[in-house]
């Protein structure tokens, strides 16, 4: 549906895309642009970039990838939420979304889909979240999750990985693909003692005796999806 009428036409809705994978990126720009009531007004592959951008372009809905490069698509919807509390945001991510989900919907997010779904569904979900709806998958409901905040001091029983940070939750995905630490400390612009300091306390919370086998539990989350 589109949204207003000026000059006797129908404005299309404004999209903006902050995704790192180029192929990705150009392909869903090209989907999108075929809609009628849709158009890709900008883009951006980094957080920096999209901070920068995002203002001149004036977009109506901020699609957001998760990991991107140096800050995380959860740290920029927490920075875009202090300027624009009413431009909707929505993950389009391969990650997880029964982990993810709450996580974007806390830092202020108005959905959360995979990238594996087709383009009709991403569309669909673009125009769920600009019709004023909250949108997660019907998998994440009927599994028992909610799309609104949890609580604060909920005492109900977390999964390991939700005992983790954002940014720590990031680092495990990096330890998954095999990056190294000097790849980890520049995509997460930390210094050598701060990513020692943040996998040591990964280790902790995920009660491991050492690094091998922190390293071997995110190998196997990266491909299974389990701890």
């Amino acid at each position: 549906m589109s949204k207003t009428a000026k000059s006797g036409s129908w404005n299309p809705w404004r999209i903006f895309m902050v995704e790192d994978h180029p192929t990705f990126r150009e392909g869903l720009i090209q989907i999108l642009n075929g809609e009628e009531d849709l158009t890709v007004c900008g883009e951006a592959a980094s957080a920096a970039q999209a901070l920068q951008r995002i203002g001149r372009s004036k977009p109506d809905l901020i699609l957001v990838d998760i990991t991107l490069p140096g800050k995380s698509g959860l740290e920029l919807i927490k920075l875009l939420r202090t300027t624009d509390r009413k431009v909707k945001i929505l993950v389009l991510s391969m990650h997880d979304e029964a982990l993810y989900a709450n996580r974007v919907l806390r830092a202020g997010g108005d959905g959360y889909i995979m990238k594996q779904e087709s383009p009709e569904d991403i569309v669909h979900a673009i125009r769920d979240v600009l019709a004023g709806h909250i949108y997660v998958s019907e998998e994440v409901l009927a599994s028992g999750g909610k799309p609104a905040a949890k609580k604060a001091g909920s005492k109900a029983k977390r999964r390991p990985l939700e005992q983790l940070t954002d940014r720590e939750l990031q680092m495990l995905e990096f330890m998954g693909h095999g990056m190294s630490n000097l790849e980890m400390a520049k995509k997460l612009e930390l210094r050598a003692e701060e990513l020692a300091a943040e996998g040591a306390q990964i280790r902790r919370k995920l009660k491991l005796k050492s690094t091998n086998a922190l390293i071997r539990h995110a190998v196997c989350w990266v491909e299974t999806g389990r701890i």
